[in-house]
């Protein structure tokens, strides 16, 4: 498994989330996570978003921004960024300097950015009007980050001469989180890749058959499909699970045995095992984040996961 195999997506193999979030108070090393996670053959790193949420959080591109200086090789991802927090022409603007920085190695994981109200409130805007300002989003990116001149008026309203430098590469891979039928039709409309979390493999083949359906009502090939999940590779069971359900409830304030399912826990073959399972159901790659009070002590663990797939 390997980023330079042509005729695999940008996004397939294995990734890791990287720890924006200070879960248990012990900081946010994002430069040695990225950096070590390059060093162990991962294949990307990302980056979640939020402004505000339950616990600290970094803001996602700036991280992203950093992740690409201080590596090389790795794909550096959003997982997921939520573009309606953001003016759309400084978000074409931000993406294309990390594009400039790491040609190529760039995946936009979208989405409807969570539930959490107060850091829609933080920006003044209604959450309800979500949806539509990430498919203006979307269809406005592409344009901005061509160099065209973009004037639009709706929900989203741009006055742009033209941004520079252009990207060589142009609009990066979307992947389109979200578990809904709305998320669904977003992924066929303009996805590359279909990018959920909390769905077992069999959500996940359905989920996939009704992309191609519905891919072919717009004359587009099938997308991919990446998805976001919590891993804790561990010699004891037991343990890694009370560590992911005193993670899940300080970074979410929800109860562990909500998306208990959808975790990865265990040793590195029953990891492997399980993340095969996903595989055969139709996923390219995954983005796993550490749900351990040290994520860096996981990186190993989750690149030997990786080999044993291999």
């Amino acid at each position: 498994m390997t980023n330079t195999d042509a005729t695999r997506p940008p996004w397939a193999g294995i990734g890791l989330a990287l720890p924006t979030i200070d879960a248990f108070g012990n900081g946010t090393p994002v430069v040695e996570a990225a950096r070590a996670a390059e060093a162990a053959g991962l294949d990307h790193v990302w980056v979640p978003d939020h402004l505000l949420f339950h616990r600290p959080v970094l803001e996602a591109m700036t991280v992203l921004t950093t992740a690409a200086a201080v590596t090389e090789r790795i794909t550096v991802g959003t997982a997921i960024l939520n573009p309606t927090l953001r003016p759309v022409t400084l978000l074409a603007k931000q993406l294309a300097t990390v594009l400039a920085l790491a040609p190529d190695r760039l995946l936009l994981g979208v989405g409807l950015g969570g539930e959490y109200e107060p850091e829609f409130r933080a920006v003044g805007i209604d959450r309800k009007e979500r949806g539509r300002r990430l498919d203006a989003a979307l269809d406005l990116l592409p344009r901005l980050l061509s160099g065209e001149a973009v004037k639009a008026d709706g929900i989203l309203p741009v006055d742009c001469d033209g941004l520079a430098p252009v990207p060589a590469s142009g609009m990066p891979p979307v992947l389109v989180g979200g578990r809904s039928e709305a998320a669904l039709r977003r992924a066929a409309r303009v996805g590359d890749a279909y990018f959920p979390m909390w769905m077992d493999p069999a959500d996940v083949a359905t989920a996939r058959d009704r992309l191609a359906e519905l891919a072919a009502e717009h004359g587009r090939p099938a997308p991919g499909v990446c998805l976001v999940a919590f891993v804790n590779v561990c010699e004891d069971p037991a343990v890694g699970a009370e560590q992911a359900a005193e993670h899940i409830r300080r970074q979410y304030g929800m109860p562990f045995h909500l998306v208990e399912q959808w975790a990865l826990i265990g040793g590195v073959s029953q990891i492997a095992q399980r993340v095969q399972e996903y595989r055969d159901a139709g996923v390219d790659g995954f983005s796993l984040s550490p749900a351990h009070p040290h994520p860096l002590t996981q990186i190993d663990g989750v690149a030997a996961v990786r080999e044993a797939l291999a």
